[in-house]
């Protein structure tokens, strides 16, 4: 066996590996062009390959900051792995292991102190390790690896066929904007110069991203994919909520105006904007047991769950 970095030629191969080590997780060639091989932080260097047979049977993809993510800096300590596999003819001969002992050295000769998997940014395709479909690959992590797990994220989806806002939420609509002078609507151009800094100092630069990112084409070319609301309450946003087909949120409310019914207010008006659109599903990778009992209010259901993991080196 031959482990040495990622090549261009690897790609048909790792893909294959990809899709037999991680079946609920299959990306095209497409995604993989343009949320890896084109990720700013990308580098062959930090994903080792073994070779055996003259193929590639098993991968890990590592990142580590290549260039500042925005003012939040280089992150020099720490690195994430986003996907790892050992193609099944070829396990339970010491490749995961070699594989990992391969990239835990080299991050610890940079002095790296924490390798995560997987809340990498910008270009994450799930939240961790799904603790249903990959109840092994924990195993392996934990006892082998010396991985710990950090905490659970939820992702949950939630049928819209012939949705309807329930009439008490509406009420309680309703009342907000003659009550409190709380209004939701559809985001406008002359939004922005307010949106933008209130997600930088209240949800961060990662928001910020993601938020840009919909807004980008929502104000292009293609609005009728996005929903897109912004909560004012007298005149200054506390919330806001997106959506593109049918991936739902990110969404959230001012900490100082929270537990007043404003978040459940966006989450039921961008479904029913979702709805009349004719998006007939909805979900979203990831969140905590806190939110999901809000979630289930709008009829949204557990769909998997992910171990999110950290090894200190």
């Amino acid at each position: 066996m031959l482990i040495r970095s990622y090549q261009g030629k690897d790609e048909s191969d790792l893909l294959d590996v990809w899709h037999q080590a991680m079946p609920a997780d299959r990306i095209s060639a497409s995604l993989f062009r343009t949320q890896v091989l084109l990720d700013p932080n990308f580098h062959p260097d930090y994903v080792p390959v073994a070779v055996e047979d003259g193929r590639v049977v098993g991968f890990i993809l590592c990142l580590v900051r290549q260039v500042p993510y925005f003012l939040q800096g280089m992150d020099e300590s720490e690195a994430w792995i986003s996907a790892f596999g050992v193609h099944p003819d070829y396990r339970r001969r010491g490749i995961g292991t070699a594989l990992f002992e391969t990239i835990v050295d080299k991050l610890r000769a940079e002095n790296r102190s924490l390798v995560d998997i997987s809340p990498y940014v910008p270009n994450y395709f799930v939240p961790g390790v799904d603790t249903q479909a990959y109840p092994d690959s924990i195993r392996f992590l934990r006892e082998r690896i010396g991985f710990e797990t950090l905490y659970h994220a939820i992702s949950m989806g939630a049928d819209l066929t012939n949705f309807r806002i329930p009439a008490e939420i509406q009420a309680r609509i309703d009342r907000a904007e003659d009550e409190d002078g709380l209004t939701i609507r559809r985001i406008e151009a002359a939004d922005i110069p307010d949106l933008m800094p209130f997600l930088v100092e209240h949800f961060g630069w990662d928001w910020f991203r993601h938020a840009q990112s919909y807004l980008l084409e929502y104000f292009g070319d293609s609005p009728h994919r996005i929903c897109f609301l912004v909560a004012r309450e007298k005149g200054e946003v506390v919330g806001f909520c997106q959506q593109r087909n049918e991936r739902y949120g990110p969404f959230g409310v001012r900490p100082d105006c929270r537990n007043r019914g404003i978040g459940r207010m966006l989450l039921f008006k961008c479904l029913e904007a979702m709805a009349a659109k004719h998006v007939f599903y909805a979900y979203f990778l990831w969140t905590d047991e806190n939110a999901a009992r809000l979630y289930a209010l709008a009829g949204f259901k557990r769909r998997r769950e992910f171990a999110v993991m950290r090894k200190t080196l």
